[in-house]
């Protein structure tokens, strides 16, 4: 399977909150920056932050750019979501995989609010 094709499904187990499907994307000491928030450690950290209860349903992520290069790819784009304590907002994003064994290793997301 192909470094895009793993992000793609990686994604689309986001936008549907099947948690096996972006599992199966991740190597198991996974790390996930989210840079300026936090930062989880393997696959059980990571599974906790797939549906983070701070927000309610699934994103809606709209991914306009793929670069790769190697062992890396980039992909930008935007997103809806829906906070508990603020309601809907939009948001920005650039997420940075990089992969090892044909996994995902580690994840940099970088996300902007939008009004």
């Amino acid at each position: 399977m192909s470094q895009r094709h793993l992000v793609n499904e990686y994604f689309d187990g986001f936008r549907t909150g099947d948690h096996p499907r972006i599992l199966a994307t991740l190597t198991d000491d996974v790390t996930w920056v989210i840079h300026g928030h936090r930062v989880t450690n393997g696959k059980a950290e990571f599974d906790g932050e797939i549906e983070n209860p701070a927000f309610t349903g699934h994103p809606l992520l709209d991914v306009e750019r793929v670069l790769e290069d190697g062992a890396v790819v980039v992909t930008t784009g935007e997103g809806r979501g829906v906070s508990v304590e603020h309601g809907p907002f939009r948001f920005a994003f650039n997420d940075l995989f990089t992969f090892r064994d044909g996994l995902i290793a580690r994840v940099d997301s970088y996300v902007v609010p939008l009004n």
